[in-house]
């Protein structure tokens, strides 16, 4: 099963989705954290879901870019928090910046490598399209490859939930009965 939780920033995605791997029946359960830490806010930031995750029993691997090279070993059931931080980090790399197609591909490619790794999986992402503000080119490039690769992860995840406040709201719940 693939759950894709999708919500604003703070909204309570992260808990939610931690709270969704824990219930799943895995022995082994892995977080894939893609926060690529650039300051002191930052720092914050993955400290915060250091300590969210403390003492749940989940194998932690950082890994900001390139998602296929994921060793998942007997993994049973995996957490990638978050899509939209993937995207940044392949998008702005200092090497280069990559154009939104380019991207689009490569991290659909590779979510769909990392979704058939485990019986379970759960991705985070975030929805950050209704400020309705102006951007320059490149963010508008960056919001454009979120927006298509959280649809293409949308169309494939067995559930899409929305957390709003912190109260998940199902978007969509495949029917298994259905399933030939």
């Amino acid at each position: 099963m693939i759950v894709l939780v999708i919500g604003g920033s703070a909204s309570g995605k992260s808990a939610y989705a931690e709270t969704r791997l824990q219930q799943m029946q895995a022995a082994r359960k892995y977080y894939i954290a893609t926060m690529q830490v650039w300051d002191s806010e930052g720092e914050k930031r993955v400290k915060k879901h250091r300590n969210m995750r403390k003492d749940k029993g989940f194998l932690t691997i950082e890994k900001q870019r390139d998602i296929a090279e994921v060793v998942l070993e007997d993994a049973d059931a995996w957490l990638l928090e978050c899509v939209s931080n993937l995207v940044a980090n392949e998008m702005f790399d200092a090497r280069d910046f990559q154009v939104a197609d380019a991207v689009i591909k490569k991290i659909v490619g590779e979510m769909d490598a990392l979704m058939k790794k485990g019986k379970h999986g759960v991705i985070v992402t975030n929805n950050i399209f209704e400020d309705g503000a102006e951007y320059d080119d490149a963010m508008q490039q960056y919001l454009h490859a979120l927006g298509q690769i959280n649809q293409a992860l949308a169309q494939q995840a067995d559930e899409v939930i929305e957390v709003v406040a912190g109260i998940p709201v199902v978007v969509k719940k495949k029917d298994r009965s259905m399933d030939v």
